[in-house]
This record gives structure tokens, sequence and C-alpha cells, in this order.
């Protein structure tokens, strides 16, 4: 099968579509055959090996795993033994523990999830690891539209902020969107009622509060924006990008210290692997409550420049690769 192979750690340069043997679904896993994967920040630390503490995980000299790619969309090829609830042809969506640009991955079946008809592939693995990240961070959030609940989504065009803004919209919050001022309209167009430019403006200095600040972009300091939070507001942090050494540890140490001392209003945003989640989110997709905003789509050959175009421009939404 064709697979993107990276063998170092660099820049996109380093991957290279390659011909690599085709696995084999072990017992309680499923072969998906991808038909879509999309982009996530994820795939940018395993192709820099950055930051380096990340390598006692990746690989210390080169990747453990050279294929990369978290979230797919595709359909059941064969199915490993003891796996009776999926068959060949069945169209699913899943979170995979890397191995996804390529024709065709192995995946536990207690990860997949099914893809609605109405939903396409495209669609549907944009859903992993990024929509299920911002269903996470609602989560913790209490939407209550008869005190007209403020969210405010630090980040939201990304991929991870266009879902953020969408669902906090969906549950009845007002929200505000914190974005660069080529993404203000798209923002607006999601379910923002104020944009603010972080370009021009800091809004941790301003008088405006939030019942919840949802922090996916990090340029502020946590204290700066636990400063606009309302008494019963929550602020929800992601681990971040970081330095090239320790990453998004000194950051994740910070807010941790804050929620011991502001316990139930500091949380730390992580992402799991939940079919479950995956469900909600397609259903939502396919009855149109939901949109994921793919700004671009390529083949699975173009990989690098995808990776490229999303380190070097503005996030609007996610890449697809098609496969």
């Amino acid at each position: 099968m064709k697979a993107i192979v990276q063998d170092r750690y660099g820049d996109a340069g380093v991957l290279h579509l390659a011909e690599v043997e085709r696995p084999v679904p072990g017992a309680g896993e499923v072969l998906v055959r991808v038909h879509a994967a999309a982009l996530n920040h994820g795939d940018r630390v395993d192709l820099h090996g950055e930051p380096r503490i990340a390598r006692l995980q990746l690989g210390v000299r080169r990747p453990k795993v050279a294929i990369p790619g978290r979230a797919v969309a595709g359909t059941v090829e064969l199915a490993g033994p003891g796996v009776p609830d999926w068959a060949p042809g069945d169209a699913v969506l899943c979170e995979t523990s890397k191995r996804g640009f390529a024709e065709f991955v192995a995946v536990p079946a207690a990860r997949l999830a099914a893809k609605p008809a109405a939903v396409t592939f495209e669609q549907a693995a944009t859903l992993p690891v990024s929509g299920t990240t911002a269903l996470r961070a609602l989560s913790t959030v209490d939407v209550d539209e008869n005190r007209r609940c403020k969210v405010l989504v630090n980040g939201a065009s990304g991929g991870v902020g266009t879902f953020a803004v969408q669902l906090a919209r969906l549950a009845g919050a007002t929200v505000t969107a914190v974005c660069s001022p080529r993404n203000a309209d798209r923002a607006r167009a999601l379910g923002a009622t104020e944009v603010i430019d972080y370009t021009r403006d800091d809004f941790t200095r301003g008088a405006e509060r939030y019942d919840a600040v949802i922090d996916l972009a990090g340029g502020y300091t946590v204290a700066g924006m636990l400063g606009v939070l309302t008494e019963r507001g929550v602020f929800i942090g992601s681990n971040g990008t970081g330095g090239p050494v320790l990453g998004p540890l000194p950051r994740l140490a910070t807010i941790l210290t804050w929620s011991i001392w502001r316990r139930g209003k500091v949380k730390v945003l992580l992402n799991r692997p939940d079919p479950a989640d995956l469900t909600t989110l397609a259903a939502m997709v396919a009855d149109g409550r939901l949109r994921p905003e793919i700004e671009r789509v390529l083949p699975l050959a173009e990989t690098a420049a995808a990776l490229r175009a999303m380190e070097t421009e503005h996030a609007r939404g996610k890449i697809v690769l098609t496969v």
C-alpha cells in the first residue's frame, strides 16, 4: 500500500510517499481503508520531534512509528478476530495512534464510530481530535441561556476553535471570538457575536467579563485570562505549544497550579479518543447543526505541502488529505 513515511525528524521535506506493507488487523482490531485524513497539531509535533521532551515517547533518534496521521475516515476492509460489530463496507471515522496517512490503517474496533451517509468522508475526518477536543471543552461549561452566558474562544479560527465557536453557540451561549482580522468574517459566520482582533486589542485588559474562557492559542498570561472571568466563570486551557525543549509543560504546570488554588474554576483541556463523542458530532454534522470548516483538500501525495501550509499560514479551519 502507499503511505506517507517519515524516517527522521525535520521539516516537511522529510515526508515522502512510499510503498509499505499493508497492516494485518489483530484480535479486536479492524482494517480501515482510508478515504480521508485530517491534519492536526500533533502531526507537527511528530514531524519535528519538538518539543524534544516528546521524543521520549515518539523515539529519541528517529520516529518509532514512521507513518504519521491520527484522524481518519474510511470504510472497513476487514475485521480481525473477535470483532462482531463491524463488517466490510461499513463507513467509519476514528482517532488512530498514528499511521493514518496511508491507504489502510489497523485500528482497535473500540475506537470506531459509524459515519452517517449525509456526512462526507472529508467532513468526518475533521471530527477526531479537533471536534472531540472542542466538545470536551464545552462539556465543562455551564451554559445557561436565561442568564445570557458569555463564552470567549481564544484561537477561534483554528481546527478546534471553529468547532468550539459553533458548539458554544449551539448550546445557547453568546460567543466572543479572538482571532486575526482575516478570519473575523468567518468567525461571525460560525456564530460569534463579537470578534476581537488580537493584533490590536488585548481582551485581558478590557472591562468585559465572561462565564467561560476557552484558551486554544495562548498569547496571554493565565492570570490575565482568569481576571476576565465572572464570579462563577471557568477557564479551560489547552496545553499550547511552548519552547523547543519542554514545549507546553511550563504553561501546563502554571494551569495546574492555578487549578489547585481555584478548584473547579481552572481546567486543563485534554483530548481522549471516545467514539461516543464522534457519534454525537457526526449526528450534528448530518443534520446541519455543525459545519466542519475545511480550508483545503489535497491528495495524500501532497502531505508535505499541506503541513507547510498549516505551519506558515494563519489557521482557517482544517486541512484534509484524500486517499
